[in-house]
């Protein structure tokens, strides 16, 4: 089951939290009774467990905003190969998403452009009533660099707020199966 929650105490984003015009995190469990998923795990399957079609809603993104002069999230050269060789380290970027920053229990992704600037999230930490149960954490932060960034993420931001809980059940998904 996901739920919207605060944005964790332990997550690298939150000593600059009130520099955000806006937060959102949702969370969910998975069961690691091994202890062997790890954070570049996390990392690979948020970009491959989503649905379909937000695949087909960021294809459509990309098309309006290249328009605009903004960045978008194509992946130059081979996709698989790209992603196999992902390892979550600062630095490496896939699509729009760089990594910004690693621990052994978060990757923090995102880009700055001239609209806004944006962080993702991932985190793992252990679920305090369940012993082979992690909580997994995906929240965003945004900051507006001027009008154009507020106006852009009031048109996204109902679907954001629909694909995030989407992807994270979806990462939960193949995490477990890869158990």
């Amino acid at each position: 089951m996901i739920k919207t929650t605060q944005l964790p105490g332990g997550s690298m984003l939150k000593a600059a939290e009130a520099s955000y015009h806006y937060i959102d995190s949702f969370q969910g469990a998975f069961a690691d009774p091994n202890n062997q998923i790890g954070i570049a795990d996390v990392g690979r399957a948020f970009f491959t467990a989503g649905p379909q079609w937000i695949g087909k809603l960021f294809a459509l993104r990309n098309r309006i905003v290249r328009v605009l002069g903004l960045k978008t999230s194509d992946v130059p050269g081979d996709w698989q190969e790209q992603l196999h060789r992902f390892r979550g380290e600062p630095g490496e970027q896939l699509g729009l998403f760089k990594v910004l920053g690693k621990t052994a229990n978060e990757i923090v992704l995102g880009e700055d452009d001239k609209h806004l600037d944006f962080r993702i999230s991932l985190l793992i930490e252990p679920q305090a009533t369940a012993v082979h149960t992690r909580m997994l954490t995906i929240s965003t932060t945004v900051t507006f660099n001027h009008w154009f960034g507020r106006l852009y993420f009031l048109l996204i931001r109902p679907f954001h707020r629909a694909i995030v809980p989407s992807m994270l059940n979806g990462i939960i998904r193949k995490l477990q199966a890869q158990r």
